[in-house]
């Protein structure tokens, strides 16, 4: 069967399948995300039954979808908005890392483990999930309130730490020829070389928007939107960052109008796509035949996770000097790993810090604590950003 039969089966097959577990998901009161992570375990390699022939195209329209939901946040925001939280995201969000790597350690030297082993794990899971913690500001409406704003600040750092980390983590192998100096080196050439793209596109990009919309055709304004969003996240990566964080820089540089909300509005059919995508790719990555004899380890992982970074993130907030209120919801929100926490873990496991049944538990836990995080959102009531704030949420389907 030719190549491209295959790609088109798949797409159907995930299609037909995330619609399914996402309806289940939707009929037992869950998040629907939650039901796309399902259809992924039951369409991937690793598990019986029915599966796609490649999983590797479904990693790429997850990239799609990040890149997308990114871009979403970044119209919503502003600078002004982002410099209200300055110094807890310079200061608290790297403070926080720290806090959750020491962590790690802790808890490898009460197992008995490496302590590069201890590091590895404490630098895995201090990333929250921004694909998650992101679809659910935007179902409860809470993209622009103060610990909405907090949450995604802080998940923006940890965005950057990721950068650094699959950098530096090597340098810990016994093979590895990486070093802190180089490390330092990439990362500080990637934020010289991203300072003169986002003046650039800070001056030409407004405008620019403005003439499109006297042109009063909204395929050509979203072809724009759609470009700017890609550029700026192909441009970012090139220079060594995120793909992420390009998109959100490229939604927060289209400025503040009435038109870029159009534009989120008339993006949010295609971003809820990949974003679904991206949850059925994480299904993928499961591989249960490792559960029974790694459940140990998955629990204290998960522990780890939920119920040491809410007190690392709930006190660093409270460090702060925000309200309890506030910091017992961004030490909800923060607790769950995700999709870069994947990343560091697939570099820490080709480093050898990591063993491979370390590996399938860190991933399995990442289930389960977006599982919990979810649900204990539902417990939480949930505070609309006040009228008239200009990072009124757009709304996400489901």
């Amino acid at each position: 069967m030719p190549e491209h039969i295959y790609v088109f089966r798949d797409i159907a097959m995930v299609f037909a399948v995330a619609f399914a577990c996402g309806l289940l998901a939707w009929r037992l009161r869950q998040p629907i995300l939650l039901g796309y992570v399902l259809a992924g375990l039951v369409l991937s390699p690793l598990t019986p039954g029915p599966r796609v022939h490649d999983t590797h195209n479904f990693e790429t329209m997850a990239e799609i979808g990040v890149i997308l939901l990114m871009f979403s946040v970044g119209i919503e925001f502003s600078v002004p908005e982002l410099l209200k939280v300055k110094w807890v995201a310079l200061i608290g969000a790297p403070l926080g890392i720290l806090l959750c790597v020491g962590l790690g350690i802790g808890v490898g030297a009460l197992l008995g483990w490496p302590l590069v082993q201890g590091v590895a794990v404490g630098c895995i899971i201090s990333v929250a999930s921004t694909m998650v913690l992101l679809r659910i500001l935007m179902d409860r409406g809470e993209v622009g309130t103060e610990h909405g704003r907090l949450m995604v600040t802080m998940s923006l750092v940890e965005d950057l730490a990721v950068v650094i980390l699959t950098v530096v983590l090597p340098s810990f192998s016994p093979n590895g020829e990486a070093t802190l100096g180089h490390a330092a080196w990439q990362v500080g050439k990637a934020l010289l070389l991203l300072v003169p793209i986002a003046l650039a596109a800070w001056k030409l990009f407004p405008p620019l928007l403005a003439r499109v919309e006297k042109t009063c055709n909204d395929e050509i304004s979203l072809l724009l939107a759609l470009t700017v969003c890609m550029g700026i996240a192909a441009l970012t990566e090139e220079v060594g960052l995120s793909l992420a964080l390009g998109a959100f820089l490229g939604g927060l540089f289209l400025g503040k109008s009435h038109f870029t909300h159009k534009l989120a509005l008339q993006t949010q059919p295609l971003r809820d796509v990949f974003v679904a995508f991206f949850f059925v790719s994480v299904g993928m990555l499961l591989d249960p035949s490792t559960w029974k004899e790694s459940w140990a380890l998955i629990v204290l992982l998960a522990g780890l996770v939920l119920a040491g970074k809410f007190l690392v993130w709930a006190g660093v907030v409270r460090l702060f000097r925000y309200p309890f209120s506030t910091a017992f919801r961004v030490g909800v929100g923060l607790t769950q790993i995700g999709e870069f926490s994947f990343i560091l873990a697939q570099v820490s496991s080709k480093a050898e810090l990591i063993s491979n049944q370390l590996y399938h538990s860190i991933l399995a836990a990442s289930f389960i604590t977006i599982l919990v995080n979810a649900t204990l959102f539902r417990f939480v009531k949930p505070i609309p950003a006040p009228s008239g704030d200009s990072a009124a949420p757009v709304k996400v389907a489901g």
